[in-house]
């Protein structure tokens, strides 16, 4: 997967920039996520791979689906995908894209898993914690893990905060083995 990143990654910031530009990011998020599932669907993603087609038939294939819709940046960006073999990056170009979007717009999201699902003022508190301490606006998913036993852990970019028992179990295991 980090060979794809590191590939999409300079996809991912030209059409930022594109869109940043044009002030067009929700139109190219949905475009995005359009095309990532789309070549991401079994049938056309085998459609895709399929022994013989040029690098113009499968990027006719894709605007064929999307129809009248695709302008000349869309249809450009995808022709150019296309001959350097980049269609099948378009999920993890997407995800980035994404992530350089919440970022220019001041947002981060929090991954907060937990033993169980947090109640809407835990919620609260923890954005409210999460927000002043990283100066920007937080968005929380929250993923529920019965072996936390309690507590949570957090993830939000680079910062990470181990709040659970079991991290606090495996903290005490290490010390009384060294």
């Amino acid at each position: 997967m980090a060979d794809y990143t590191t590939a999409a990654r300079p996809y991912a910031k030209a059409v930022f920039e594109l869109a940043q530009e044009t002030s067009q990011f929700d139109s190219w998020s949905g475009r995005l996520q359009f095309w990532a599932a789309l070549v991401s669907h079994p049938d056309m993603s085998e459609r895709l791979a399929a022994p013989g087609l040029t690098h113009q038939d499968r990027a006719t294939m894709i605007e064929k689906v999307v129809g009248d819709e695709m302008d000349e940046h869309s249809r450009n960006f995808i022709r150019l995908l296309s001959e350097n073999n980049r269609l099948p990056l378009l999920p993890d170009i997407a995800a980035i894209y994404e992530e350089l979007r919440a970022e220019a717009e001041g947002e981060i999201e929090a991954t907060v898993t937990s033993a169980f699902e947090l109640t809407d003022s835990q919620r609260d508190s923890i954005i409210g914690a999460l927000s002043r301490r990283l100066e920007r606006n937080v968005r929380i998913v929250n993923v529920v893990d019965k072996d936390l036993i309690g507590g949570a852990i957090i993830r939000a970019g680079d910062l990470v905060i181990d709040g659970s028992l079991r991290g606090r179990v495996e903290n005490m295991e290490r010390a009384v083995v060294n």
